[in-house]
């Protein structure tokens, strides 16, 4: 399941030049979404259905300071996973749906946010759960979130050339390097906008319907 969606998703990014010439960039959106969204489903609830399957290699959820350790991390990987989310009119596809060059905000800190935050997710979920198949899943997504990396790089460069070089001069891939080597600032000001309160109320909410989460997808026979 996790090399389907692999495929998928990084396969329609990589032909969504070429798609785009062909249907148009709403209508390629649109299939994106249908493609990626379903798949991404089916793999949260086989996840949350089958997390403590396999071996248990370690059990930390007794263990004192460990689950507000979690949580925190948790909530940590949420700013980082889902700035892409800050054009929801794009995603949508209900503006016209755009490849943008970013150099704010988050991406000050990390030129790839998502996996930053996928890796935190993995680590503070995996220590929770502790199971063989919670890790084989981790290694999978952080393997799928790598990729994504070069991936990324590699259809930016193609798509603003110098432009492009320019900023991954500016940026990093490991958490605060650029702003350490002082290739890059922080502008406190630029994560005062309504999407990272969207952000924490969508972290906050997905807190709320865990336990109900939990419940319906224990409920799927599969």
């Amino acid at each position: 399941m996790l090399l389907g969606f692999a495929v998928a998703h990084s396969g329609l990014a990589a032909l969504r030049p070429w798609g785009e010439t062909k249907i148009g960039a709403r209508p390629y959106r649109v299939l994106f979404a249908l493609v990626s969204l379903p798949l991404a489903v089916a793999l949260i609830a086989y996840f949350i259905a089958h997390r403590y399957d396999g071996a248990q290699l370690w059990m930390m959820q007794g263990v004192p300071l460990v689950k507000p350790l979690v949580w925190g991390l948790s909530f940590i990987s949420f700013i980082f996973l889902y700035p892409a989310t800050f054009n929801l009119s794009e995603i949508a596809a209900i503006a016209k749906p755009q490849v943008h060059l970013y150099e704010t905000g988050i991406i000050r800190i990390c030129r790839h946010p998502q996996m930053v935050g996928q890796v935190i997710w993995c680590i503070a979920h995996t220590l929770w759960i502790g199971t063989s198949f919670t890790l084989v899943t981790s290694l999978g997504l952080i393997a799928h979130h790598l990729f994504a990396v070069w991936h990324g790089d590699r259809r930016l460069a193609n798509r603003f050339g110098d432009a492009f070089e320019s900023v991954k001069s500016r940026t990093s891939i490991v958490p605060f390097l650029a702003i350490v080597q002082g290739r890059q600032s922080l502008n406190a000001g630029e994560f005062l906008r309504p999407a990272y309160l969207g952000v924490t109320i969508f972290v906050l909410g997905f807190w709320w319907a865990h336990p109900w989460l939990l419940r319906v997808t224990g409920n799927i026979p599969w």
